[in-house]
């Protein structure tokens, strides 16, 4: 799954380039969005994220480009690989952003981990 992103005024830190936070925010978002197409009616939550190393600065307007991939199914969790890049510049390792792991896991409306599906959806949050 492929997702993009315009860097606006507002994503900005006061040095003019993007705030950490806005980046974590979106991939979050994104990973919980693959989640959720994958296992439709299943309610998630982030348990982690792994390490967060911002290997280049970015400006307003820049266009990111989230790509979002599984990398394992447990009985209660999926987790998903997260790759950012210069969307302009194609998804060559060099123009790589950002790159993480996301834990979600599914829950009940107490909170209380429930297993995954024994299927998860064809989409497999990745296409329309």
């Amino acid at each position: 799954m492929v997702n993009y992103k315009l860097v606006l005024p507002e994503d900005l830190n006061q040095f003019g380039y993007l705030f950490g936070g806005s980046m974590l925010k979106w991939v979050d978002e994104y990973a919980w969005i693959a989640a959720s197409l994958a296992y439709p009616g299943c309610r998630f939550v982030t348990i982690a994220m792994d390490e967060v190393v911002f290997k280049k600065s970015v400006g307003e307007g820049t266009i990111l480009a989230f790509v979002i991939q599984k990398s394992r199914a447990r009985r209660t969790s999926v987790q998903y690989q997260v790759d950012v890049f210069y969307a302009a510049r194609g998804s060559d390792p060099e123009n790589r952003v950002f790159s993480t792991h996301v834990t979600l896991v599914n829950v009940d409306e107490e909170g209380r981990k429930q297993p995954l599906p024994e299927q998860p959806a064809t989409t497999g949050g990745g296409g329309f």
